[in-house]
């Protein structure tokens, strides 16, 4: 499997900006600039794309271990919350938390948490941001 996405920008760091777009078109000429990256303009951002890539692969990952166990998920709600900071070689991810709650039935909390886990250790955003601090708050609703 490949997937593929573009970016166009025009102008410098401060003053350019330019647009986001993937082949399947669920973004298409999606703003980005600096102020939508390190500051609050109307937007997206590289690491906003990152945090929901990751909350999707891990919810996914997740909805997988939780059926592999035997346990049906009524409902999973997950948020990644990236963190990036100033380091000696540049702005930087330095941890990515994933916050999940979960409805479901008849699972203990050992078993959901050893889901959880493994969902969040599994799954191929996880992986590819090993290089990332990544945490996790994960409960049973």
């Amino acid at each position: 499997m490949q997937r593929k996405a573009s970016a166009i920008w025009h102008g410098t760091i401060k003053e350019g900006n330019g647009t986001i777009s993937s082949e399947s078109g669920v973004l298409k000429d999606t703003p980005y600039s600096f102020h939508t990256r390190f500051e609050d303009s109307k937007g997206t951002n590289p690491e906003e794309l990152i945090a929901a890539a990751h909350a999707g692969c891990f919810t996914m990952a997740l909805s997988g271990q939780l059926t592999n166990a035997n346990l049906k998920p009524e409902s999973l709600d997950t948020t990644a919350e990236v963190t990036m900071e100033k380091t000696d070689a540049g702005p930087t991810v330095t941890r990515i938390h994933l916050t999940t709650r979960a409805k479901v039935p008849g699972a203990s909390k050992e078993a959901f948490e050893t889901a959880a886990n493994n969902a969040k250790t599994g799954c191929p955003i996880s992986r590819l941001l090993k290089a990332a601090e990544i945490t996790m708050d994960a409960r049973l609703v």
